[in-house]
């Protein structure tokens, strides 16, 4: 008789899968048994990518650009990126700051990994992205959640982080805009947030992969903006998928102080060598066709601003259910919790009852509320939220 295998490792043991793509996954298997489901649940834009951006990996294809590229990027992307960052942000950046990693989820990971050790604490405002508490765990270091409420727009305050660090407090994490409630930080109190962060030495992860896709005239700002210190201690991930609608295309971004870069680098050397080489040529194609990129994301910004306002509008006509408006991304967040039932059993009952796919915001640090994507036609939302409104008043509330 064999010996029983060993134990998989501590990561694999404690590692959560994403409820996000979880669901994803569920709708997606019921659409393909023939099921009328609405899905909530993905983060990603059903549009396609642009032709010019297609057309630039297309071409990188067909001249041979099919080997390894350096490990942090192909050169023009990196210098691009970097000129970008100058004109939308005045930031000098030096190409060697910028890292180009296999998606915006890894360039998260690289920067936490490159940073935190075993024993390290990092402070994350609830409602959270699900990725973040697992990286962090990954890396053997222990979240510290603050937690924001819909009577606050789902900002934490300066009092709040202050309250959070302690002496084994080495990040934080701001994801502005957010995901799962599209919050939007304020200039003022993204400099009110730094000068804590700065005042206990702390870096500071800037996830700004929603830059872009702000509405009603809101601005996003970053904390690398508020002078040269908070400069050398903010590191910037965004990347092309959500703004570009090239999220199978796997390509994050990372602007990072000069010490953490070169950390990040040698990381990605062991990890995944460099992200896909003639995939960067379609993300440099993104950002040398500025013209055409522009009028591209124009359309689909048209559209997830339409979108938010009627899903926005018809969720608060629900008896029950109250939702802020979304200032960036393509989230709502709407508050469940009259209805009695935990945000997991809510969004189970939607999926068997109405056929609608969403999100629990437990899944989020954020118990009684759910999250809705908005990045989906509006078809399906104009549906989904009548079967929403038809499953609320199915059920009592508490």
């Amino acid at each position: 008789m064999t010996d029983a295998p060993k134990p998989l490792s501590t990561w694999a043991l404690n590692i959560s899968p994403s409820p996000t793509l979880g669901i994803d996954a569920q709708v997606k298997a019921l659409q393909a048994a023939g099921g009328d489901v609405c899905g909530f649940a993905a983060g990603e834009p059903d549009f396609d990518t642009p032709e010019h951006i297609k057309q630039g990996a297309i071409a990188a294809l067909l001249r041979g650009e099919t080997k390894y590229s350096a490990t942090a990027g192909i050169e023009p992307l990196r210098k691009a990126i970097a000129g970008t960052y100058l004109r939308t942000h005045g930031l000098t950046i030096a190409p060697g700051q910028v890292i180009v990693s296999p998606g915006g989820k890894f360039s998260c990971y690289l920067a936490i990994l490159a940073v935190c050790s075993p024993g390290d604490e990092v402070v994350i405002p609830a409602p959270y992205w699900v990725s973040y508490p697992e990286m962090v765990k990954l890396a053997g270091a222990a979240p510290r959640f603050v937690l924001a409420g819909d009577e606050t727009g789902f900002r934490i305050t300066p009092e709040q982080l202050e309250s959070a660090i302690t002496k084994r407090t080495k990040m934080l994490v701001l994801n502005s805009p957010s995901n799962p409630t599209g919050a939007v930080y304020t200039r003022a109190e993204i400099e009110a947030i730094v000068a804590v962060a700065l005042r206990h030495n702390l870096y500071i992860l800037s996830d700004e992969i929603y830059e872009h896709l702000v509405y009603d005239g809101v601005q996003a700002t970053s904390p690398a903006r508020m002078g040269p210190e908070a400069a050398a201690r903010t590191i910037i991930v965004a990347g092309f998928s959500k703004t570009y609608a090239m999220t199978g295309w796997r390509l994050g971004t990372m602007v990072a102080p000069p010490p953490v870069a070169k950390a990040v680098g040698e990381l990605q050397s062991q990890m995944t060598s460099n992200a896909s080489t003639f995939a960067q040529y379609g993300a440099l194609a993104a950002l040398t066709e500025a013209e055409k990129t522009a009028a591209a994301f124009a359309r689909m910004h048209e559209a997830f601003d339409r979108r938010r306002k009627f899903l926005h509008a018809r969720l608060n006509a629900i008896p029950g259910v109250s939702c802020v408006l979304a200032q960036g991304a393509f989230y709502l967040f709407p508050r469940i919790s009259s209805f009695g039932l935990s945000s997991h059993d809510f969004c189970v009952k939607l999926l068997e009852t109405e056929k609608v796919g969403a999100v629990p915001g437990s899944a989020f640090g954020a118990e009684g509320f759910l999250r809705l994507s908005y990045a989906t036609s509006d078809e399906i939302i104009a549906r989904g939220v009548d079967r929403i409104a038809n499953f609320c008043r199915s059920l009592p509330r508490g």
